[in-house]
Order: structure tokens, then C-alpha cells, then sequence
């Protein structure tokens, strides 16, 4: 089996649309289970697993509301699973974005579905929980053929069912200690752990991962390929970092870093630097809660200056703006390039029209006509861009795409689809 990074797997329980402790305990610990995420995702969590613990169908349509919410707040990958009767459930779930369902292998009902899920969806897309070996055992063909990935929800049974799986694994962590974890995931059979051993220790997940690199465990941790002594300092022993958002590329704030700051940031995830005014290391967020995490870091060409692209939490400046640089000097209109920025302007207008309708508009026709016009318009700008591109000139197919993506944000707007989803979908498969 080819070696890959563990993983640490997060895990959450949703009943009632909150997030609350366990399968059997049903207190709440989160009202809001997508900041709970986003928690995770942020702390360097490789998943999170779903539980939807829904009884009526009813609440089982507002927990794929949730789930949505969740997959729209994190990173990292979503697997959803609980309430699986029946094949519709499954294309459910990862319509909704999850990137794996794991099937509960105690029901009858989701091993009977496995290879017709499978089939439909594609094996990596589908996973199972099993409490012991003799459940792999007995469906070892229909395990081997079509689930890739097995989560093991008895830990005392994990020994046996790693030396009966043929498909790499997931332990459930309820507790145990960094040895036991390290044991585990030495075994190549094991892909990672999950539960909530990983959700308590979620803010020291870095430091995990750092010790379990150091033991030859190999995980999706930040294994950095400078020091800090191999960067140019200024004449104060610091180097200065630029930190920008990740998604929107905005520059948030300039601070410095001395070594500890630097070995901090590296270590935890989470933005450091040195307070050149109280002359000590200071972790961003730590009084306010308006954390950054870390995304990448990189240097420049003469290694003096660092690049931080972090997600940010809250504000980045003391004075409550997004960006410490909001003090206009100097402006120029121009036309904006960025391909993203202009689908997220435009979108922006064709929403604005839609809750704030405007005479003579457009835009207004389309959406007062309907889905069908809508869907009428879609499908005739999709020939006009099959008749352009008979056309050498590339002049005319970039009018049609231009005119067809128009028509498409329209229907997006109706549908409440937004650019965010899109490219995350893309991004996933």
C-alpha cells in the first residue's frame, strides 16, 4: 500500500442543527456548527466528519442546509454520512459538497447500496464505518471493489481490523496518548484518526503533527524549508512580513517577525511577531480572538522580507477595519482585470437588481419573465457560441462566451447558486 500523509480527522454531530457532543449526548456544545468548523479547518484539521443525527425527513432537510453551511465555511474536506436509507440520500449528500458519504456498515439497507453508489459516484467517494474485523471479513469483495476508505468506530478493535483490511483506515480516538496515536499511524495500513481525541486537542494539532514528523510519521503538517537564520535581518534582528488574505489577495497588515515569532508561527499555524514597541513576541489575536492562520508563508528574492497569506478572523487592524491600509492618498480609476474580481462585480450587480429591481433593466426582464426565459436565453447564446466558433475571428466567440456567462450569473441569481460554490466544486472534484 502506498505510503501517504495521515491524516487527523475532526468530527462533528449534528442534531437539530447545532452541534452537540455525541452520538448518545446530544448536549449542545455549538449553536452555530459552521464556526465550529471553521475552527477545525483553520487548526489544521485534514477533514471533518458529519454526523447527521435527523430523525424525520423534515429535519433531515435542514441538516443538508447546515452541511452546506459547513462545507461553504471550511477548506479542507467534508465527509458526510447518518440518515443513509437509500441511494437518493448519498447523491444528497455530495450534491450538497461533501467529498466522501461513508455508509454505516450496521445497516443492512447501506451495504445492499454500496455498489450501486459506487458505481454512480465513483469508488473515492465512497467510505464505511465498521465496529469490528468480522465486518470486513464478511464483505471483503464489496469493501475491496467498492469503498475506499473504512472507518474503525470500536477502538479496542482496531488492531483486528487493521490486520484484516485490505483498504487503508481511520481509528476512532476517544482518548490515548501521543505514543498510542504515533503507534497507529506507523502501521501503513492506517490512513489516520478521528474523534475526539482530535477535536480536544485541535489548537495544538501543528505541534502535534511537528512531534509525530520527528517519528517518522508523515502528516499534512508545516514542515518549513528555511530557518529563520537562513533570512536577511535589518539592522534591529527582525524581518518584516507582509500578510495578505488568501482568498481575495487584499493586504492586511506589515509586522515583523524575530526568531521566536518566526518558530511560533511555523509551530502552531497561527501569525506571531514581535512587538517592536513592547520589545516582546506576541501571538495575533491572542486578547482580541481575530486570529490568522497561516496558509503559506514565503520569501522574497534577497530572503529579507516574508509573504504571509493567512485566513483572517475578525478585523486585521486595531482600529476595527478589515485592512490597516484604508488611507487613500492617491487613486486612479481603472478598468478591473482580475477575472475573479469582475465575475464577483458583476454577480454583485445582478443580485443587487434582483432585491432592488430597477426600471427598464435587463436584468429585471429576465428575472419578472422567469426561469424559463431565463433557461430560454442559456440555451440560445449557447448556439450563438457554437455558430462563433465555426468563425476564425476570435473577436465574435468572446462577445458570445461574454453573453452566455451573463445569462449564466442570471440563472444563478434565481437559483441562489453563488461563485463561491462553483469554484469550490471545481476545486473538489
Amino acid at each position: 500500500m502506498q505510503s501517504e500523509n495521515k491524516k487527523f480527522t475532526a468530527v462533528i454531530y449534528l442534531f437539530e442543527e447545532k452541534a452537540v457532543k455525541s452520538l448518545s449526548d446530544h448536549s449542545v456544545i455549538s449553536a452555530q456548527p459552521d464556526e465550529l468548523a471553521k475552527m477545525y479547518s483553520d487548526n489544521n484539521a485534514d477533514e471533518i466528519i458529519v454526523f447527521d443525527q435527523s430523525k424525520s425527513d423534515e429535519e433531515h432537510d435542514k441538516a443538508i442546509g447546515m452541511l452546506k453551511q459547513i462545507i461553504e465555511a471550511v477548506e479542507v474536506p467534508v465527509i458526510g454520512c447518518g440518515n443513509i436509507k437509500r441511494f437518493e440520500d448519498v447523491k444528497k449528500l455530495l450534491y450538497a459538497g461533501c467529498q466522501k458519504v461513508a455508509l454505516n456498515y450496521s445497516k443492512v439497507s447501506n451495504i445492499d447500496i454500496t455498489e450501486e453508489v459506487s458505481k454512480r459516484f465513483g469508488k473515492d467517494k465512497i467510505a464505511a464505518f465498521i465496529d469490528c474485523a468480522d465486518q470486513i471479513i464478511n464483505h471483503r469483495d464489496l469493501i475491496n471493489e467498492y469503498v475506499s476508505e473504512l472507518f474503525v468506530i470500536n477502538a479496542a478493535e482496531s488492531r483486528n481490523c487493521i490486520a484484516q483490511s485490505e483498504v487503508k483506515l481511520q481509528v476512532l480516538m476517544q482518548d490515548g496518548t501521543l505514543d498510542r496515536i504515533t503507534e497507529l499511524l506507523l502501521n501503513q495500513e492506517v490512513s489516520g484518526v478521528y474523534g475526539d481525541q482530535v477535536n480536544a486537542n485541535i489548537v495544538e494539532l501543528n505541534s502535534m503533527k511537528a512531534l509525530l514528523s520527528e517519528n517518522g510519521v508523515a502528516t499534512n503538517g508545516f514542515d518549513a524549508k528555511m530557518n529563520f537564520a537562513e533570512l536577511t535581518k535589518n539592522s534591529d534582528g527582525l524581518v518584516p512580513v507582509v500578510v495578505q488574505d488568501y482568498k481575495t489577495k487584499e493586504v492586511l497588515m506589515v509586522a515583523y517577525m524575530n526568531e521566536l515569532a518566526f518558530d511560533a508561527t511555523i509551530k502552531t499555524g497561527r501569525m506571531n511577531y514581535y512587538s517592536r514597541s513592547r520589545k516582546t513576541q506576541w501571538l495575533k489575536g491572542e486578547t482580541s480572538g481575530h486570529f490568522q492562520y497561516v496558509k503559506s508563508l514565503t520569501a522574497d528574492c534577497d530572503s529579507d522580507t516574508l509573504l504571509a497569506k493567512v485566513s483572517q478572523v475578525g478585523p486585521a487592524c486595531h482600529t476595527g477595519s478589515r485592512s490597516c491600509f484604508f488611507k487613500e492618498i492617491v487613486k486612479r480609476d481603472c478598468m478591473e482585470t482580475d477575472p475573479l474580481k469582475v465575475f464577483d462585480d458583476v454577480f454583485a450587480v445582478i443580485m443587487d437588481r434582483k432585491i432592488h429591481p430597477k426600471e427598464g433593466s435587463y436584468t429585471n426582464y429576465l428575472f419578472d419573465k422567469g426561469i424559463d426565459k431565463i433557461l430560454k436565453k442559456l440555451g440560445e447564446e449557447s448556439t450563438e457560441i457554437v455558430i462563433a466558433a465555426k468563425n476564425p475571428d476570435k473577436e465574435e466567440i468572446k462577445y458570445e462566451i461574454a453573453d452566455y456567462l451573463y445569462h449564466m450569473m442570471v440563472l444563478m441569481a434565481e437559483k441562489d447558486v453563488s461563485w463561491s460554490e462553483i469554484t469550490r466544486e471545481l476545486a473538489r472534484r
